[in-house]
């Protein structure tokens, strides 16, 4: 079985990542395989998830987290607690619940994934569609009947589960774990030391994402972290991860592309690695990463879990994302 995976070039860290690529293949099967070992193919692959190393590469959701300044703010307040619900149903105090109210901004938090939809070029969406109408109304991208594929319950299945790049250009430029300067512009020649460094190749469908050493800020440091300058990747290396064929790109800063995210050549862009990325490429950004424990573990490819929620008509999600690492 791990010949198999390996040749198809998804992942090559053994049994682990073998069964994460299977369980990518297998993604929306109607049922597990029927007929003898059908089961016992089951059990074996749930016995070697459940031997990987787990790494969690997302931030927890605070009230005072990191948020950009064009998005709103995360709010929570318990509406419902046990002291306010105990004997609310005349059963002598035996029962008692808790619930909340949440505000999320979309996506923008910790971490938080665009959708294709978020981002336009020139009145467009990716792949020509009317950016205006396909957000004209009120209920999501596409419930004005334009662009509806281009919202976030649309996500890719096969992007679930990936092959996963972990491309540490804080620590082969500043040669340990320290992160980047505020003003440290990432370019294509940047990732392609890292990826010799590390001894990586990008395939096309790839997960790639960049560390530049500011998510110990998110935490630490979130008026710096949210502040006006942070590194980040610029429009050469946006090339590059497009040639590469990378699918979903992400790092550890608040807005993915170094800030303050404008360009004055050939003309003015504002958030041009956005725009590049999203409405020219249709690849998805993941911002707000933490991905200080890869790095420590040296763990440059694995297998990459990033589940989005399937919020109809969304321009983005928060995401609860994991890598999967052999132990």
């Amino acid at each position: 079985m791990e010949a198999l995976f390996t040749s198809r070039g998804l992942l090559r860290t053994g049994r682990v990542a073998a069964a994460a690529a299977l369980a990518a293949a297998c993604l929306g099967c109607a049922a597990p395989a029927a007929g003898p070992g059908g089961a016992g193919r089951a059990s074996a692959l749930v016995g070697t998830l459940k031997d990987a190393r787990v790494v969690d590469l997302s931030h927890t959701w605070e009230i005072e987290s990191p948020v950009a300044s064009v998005n709103p703010k995360y709010g929570f307040a318990l509406s419902a607690t046990h002291g306010k619900t105990r004997g609310s149903f005349n059963d002598a105090g035996q029962l008692s619940f808790a619930s909340e109210e949440m505000q999320w901004s979309g996506q923008h938090g910790a971490p938080s994934i665009d959708a294709i939809g978020h981002i336009g070029r020139d009145g467009k969406l990716f792949g020509g569609v009317d950016a205006e109408r396909a957000t004209s109304h009120p209920a999501g991208i596409g419930a004005a009947g334009v662009g509806a594929h281009l919202a976030i319950d649309q996500f890719p299945s096969d992007l679930l589960v990936n092959r996963g790049v972990l491309l540490d250009v804080a620590r082969v430029v500043q040669g340990d774990g320290r992160p980047l300067p505020a003003n440290f512009e990432i370019t294509a020649a940047h990732l392609e030391q890292a990826a010799r460094a590390h001894g990586v190749q990008l395939r096309r469908g790839d997960t790639v994402f960049i560390r530049t050493g500011w998510g110990v800020h998110f935490k630490g440091n979130p008026g710096l972290y949210s502040g006006e300058a942070s590194p980040g990747p610029g429009l050469d290396a946006a090339e590059f991860l497009i040639r590469s064929g990378a699918r979903i790109v992400g790092n550890d800063t608040l807005t993915f592309e170094k800030r303050p995210p404008v360009v004055m050549q050939p003309r003015l862009q504002v958030f041009p690695v956005h725009m590049r990325l999203i409405a020219d490429a249709g690849v998805y950004i993941v911002e707000n990463l933490d991905l200080e424990e890869l790095s420590a573990a040296r763990a440059y490819e694995f297998a990459v879990v990033v589940p989005p929620l399937k919020v109809k008509g969304g321009t983005g999600s928060a995401v609860r994302i994991f890598a999967l690492l052999p132990r």
